[in-house]
């Protein structure tokens, strides 16, 4: 037997023994002295791997979320410290145990447990939850023109816009970027408690980027730890909310014009939470503690995961106590479209926002030798030196030694000859980045097919010539390639083109979402289909570390740019309403939204109330309000028990669900939208919604409804006339949705109802969604 199966029999063995229990003195030991242990018996990485798979989920960091802030001033650490050394029975490995104590805005800590643990600390009467870390991921100029925001609306730097701060959780900033100067800012607001770090490539702040803090609390950063965007992301994110306007700004030549973010007045601050591999669970909820305490307005994350239980949740922790403190956060849907159920960050105190288009398309010709053209797209900077050049398929470029698990014809690394690659056109099935891979073989150039249904209206920026052509074409190519002695083709420099819109990007994750089933979310869309905003030139445009080309200025997609559009679009009707709810500020952006131009199948549950209007928000008419009692209301319905929502209001106040009134309806909330999901096969079609309504429009005005019911549905409105007499006067109504049986297959059913005065369209959708399928998510 080898000397590396006797080491793994070993760690077998050991690992056997610990999982029946853990003594004290074993948990005193510590799984990286056993990690040691295994390196020093064998050097060969198997037994690295090994002893990491077998021992790092065991003493693994966790989340212990405990609600509010205590009133009592007692010392929150030492809190920490006493339920830590009960859990564990050691005051010293408790000690070492802890990794991070929350308390700026609501109260909890990270460490180091034993799943025992976890659990005697899940049971604890102070602890709301108790979860693993875990690591999320990024949902990675014009934009404002298309959406009605023309650019004098945010020219002038007003002292009501720069007491706006826009707190971001993403990937640092890049502040040297011309979309972050401060010419003409003053100090910042004297709200502002945060501070700015520095560290490897950052040297400070300014008085536009009031704010930058990092967060690595699980040691995952695998560079320098800085404020220092490395990545691009979090500066993208941050110019398309409040950069300045940029004249001139493009993309090498693509998308010329004025580059500049919804709000250019307002101020940034950054909390760097997410590093190469990732956004850990502990650092979010760092960035999230730091930035309500700090004194942001707005708060805007691009980051996304599985969605969870609410208070299991570190976006759904972070974003109810920003909420309790006023402070409405965006967030991004996510990118698994357009597949249903893969909507994220879910929770209705959560503005979730899914991608759109604007109007304008990258188009990239490709040109073969026989004369015939097709239009792909991407965004290629590089111009053809050449009339024409050799072309050749993956399929026929195959390397005769390949493994035979390894696709040529989609151009899988390692499957090519790089004799065969070189100083040609190299056409692939399908685009997995396979234009690095074309690259170092030699290569000149490359013509993908769009095989993913989700990528087909995304223009990818190529480390190369390339473009991606639609499956069709791609066929047609390819025949030509097999038919044709020399092929021959040349790839164009991208040009910009108008197309119609807005529309769903394909990306863009649809609902119906599994936490809350009669919420719909998104909740609305706004642009995130190729949208030209600054950029970090530490790192390269693409991802290719070979690619030299560095730009203060990128072309990205994702709901990772469509959240920043809805959280400048909060911004802006937060600079006319300060004192305005979230969700005010929420209805009076749903309630006013456009819908989808051009829909699919998957009609709101893709878009939602539809596309961001942020100039006709301001003046909504009629908003939609949730105090906090009637959130309260909700986790009841929702079946959280008093103790847990006595820990997440604070205070000395005891609740209990059985006595509080509870929430009505179906949903059991004053939500702006309404939302029926039905899996049951026998069940019929009825629902009752409960609203409130506030008048922020005319004191006095009548109000009428207007339904539209989808066909087999009947939609009443009871009563269906609301009469105001003064400004925040409130009137109540209900809806009453009715049909038949749920069908065979899968139904959207969309219908509408508006309130209209001789001003306002106060619009809400109400959506019915049947399924008689069983749900995979």
């Amino acid at each position: 037997m080898s000397g590396m199966s006797v080491v793994f029999l070993f760690v077998l063995c050991l690992f056997a023994t610990l999982v029946r229990g853990l003594h004290d003195n074993e948990r005193k030991v510590g799984f990286d002295g056993w990690c040691i242990m295994g390196m020093k018996i064998d050097s060969e990485m198997y037994s690295l791997v090994s002893c990491n798979l077998l021992f790092g989920f065991i003493n693994m960091p966790y989340i212990v979320y405990m609600g509010e802030v205590p009133e009592a001033k007692t010392s929150i650490e030492d809190e920490h410290h006493n339920l830590l050394m009960t859990a564990i029975g050691d005051e010293d490995i408790a000690r070492q145990a802890k990794i991070y104590s929350y308390g700026k805005s609501f109260n909890g800590f990270a460490a180091r447990l034993l799943p025992r643990e976890a659990q005697k600390l899940s049971d604890e009467d102070t602890v709301v939850s108790v979860f693993a870390n875990t690591k999320r991921k990024l949902h990675t100029t014009r934009s404002w023109d298309f959406l009605g925001m023309p650019e004098t609306s945010g020219r002038r730097i007003s002292k009501v816009g720069s007491n706006i701060i826009i707190g971001l959780l993403d990937t640092g900033i890049y502040v040297n970027a011309p979309s972050f100067d401060d010419k003409g800012f003053g100090p910042a607001p004297a709200k502002w408690k945060g501070k700015c770090m520095k560290g490897v490539n950052f040297t400070g702040c300014n008085n536009k980027v009031i704010g930058a803090k990092y967060f690595n609390l699980d040691n995952i950063a695998s560079g320098p730890v800085t404020p220092a965007d490395d990545d691009g992301h979090g500066t993208h994110t941050s110019s398309t909310a409040a950069g300045v306007a940029v004249k001139g700004a493009s993309f090498y030549g693509i998308a010329k014009g004025t580059a500049r973010g919804g709000v250019p007045s307002a101020r940034i601050a950054m909390y760097k939470v997410c590093w190469g591999n990732g956004c850990s669970d502990m650092d979010l909820l760092a960035g999230f503690d730091h930035a309500i305490a700090d004194g942001v307005d707005l708060i805007s994350v691009s980051i996304g995961g599985p969605s969870k239980d609410f208070f299991s949740d570190p976006i759904a922790i972070g974003s109810f106590h920003a909420m309790k403190r006023g402070v409405l956060t965006s967030c991004s849907g996510g990118n698994d479209g357009p597949s249903d159920y893969t909507v994220e960050n879910v929770a209705p105190w959560i503005m979730t926002v899914a991608a759109s288009s604007i109007d304008r398309q990258f188009q990239t010709e490709f040109k073969l030798g026989n004369g015939v053209s097709y239009n792909g797209l991407s965004i290629n900077t590089f111009s053809p030196k050449k009339r024409m050049y050799p072309l050749i398929s993956g399929t026929l470029a195959a390397n005769a030694s390949q493994q035979g698990y390894l696709n040529a014809s989609a151009c899988d690394y390692g499957s090519l000859s790089q004799e065969k690659v070189k100083g040609r056109v190299v056409y692939c099935e399908g685009y997995y980045g396979q234009d690095d891979t074309i690259k170092q073989l030699g290569g000149i150039g490359i013509v993908t097919s769009s095989d993913s249904s989700a990528d087909v209206d995304v223009a990818f920026i190529m480390s190369m010539p390339g473009t991606t052509v639609s499956s069709k074409d791609s066929e047609k190519i390819d025949r030509y390639i097999n038919s044709t002695k020399n092929p021959r083709a040349v790839i164009s420099r991208t040009r910009t083109t108008k197309m119609n819109a807005p529309f769903i990007a394909a990306f863009s994750s649809r609902g119906p979402q599994q936490i809350t089933l009669n919420i719909l979310k998104p909740d609305l869309a706004a642009p995130g289909l190729n949208i030209l905003a600054a950029y970090s030139k530490l790192p390269p445009v693409t991802e290719d570390p070979l690619d030299n080309r560095h730009a203060t200025f990128n072309i990205l997609s994702g709901t990772s740019m469509a959240c920043p559009h809805a959280a400048a679009a909060a911004a802006y009707v937060k600079r006319f309403h300060p004192n305005w709810s979230p969700a005010a500020i929420k209805s009076a952006l749903m309630t006013t939204a456009v819908p989808m131009k051009i829909k699919d199948q998957f009609a709101e549950l893709g878009s939602g109330s539809g596309q961001i209007n942020p100039v006709k928000a301001v003046n909504p008419g009629l908003v939609y309000d949730i105090p906090m009692r009637s959130y309260i209301s909700f986790l009841c319905k929702e079946g959280y028990n008093g103790t847990a929502i006595a820990l997440l209001t604070g205070g000395k106040k005891k609740f209990n669900c059985s006595s509080f009134k509870p929430a009505q309806g179906t949903d059991g909330l004053n939500y702006p939208s309404m939302h029926l999901q039905l899996t049951d096969t026998s069940a019929r079609i009825s629902a009752v919604f409960y609203r409130t309504v506030t008048n922020v429009g005319p004191v006095k005005t009548v109000y009428k409804a207007r339904v539209t019911a989808p066909k087999g549905v009947s939609i009443q409105v009871v009563p269906d006339t609301l009469k105001f007499d003064k400004l925040h006067e409130n009137r109540s109504f209900k809806v009453v949705v009715k049909g038949g049986r749920v069908e065979k297959g899968t139904h959207t059913m969309s219908g509408s109802l508006e309130w209209r005065d001789s001003r306002h369209r106060v619009k809400s959708p109400i959506l019915v969604f049947t399924t008689d399928q069983p749900i995979i998510v």
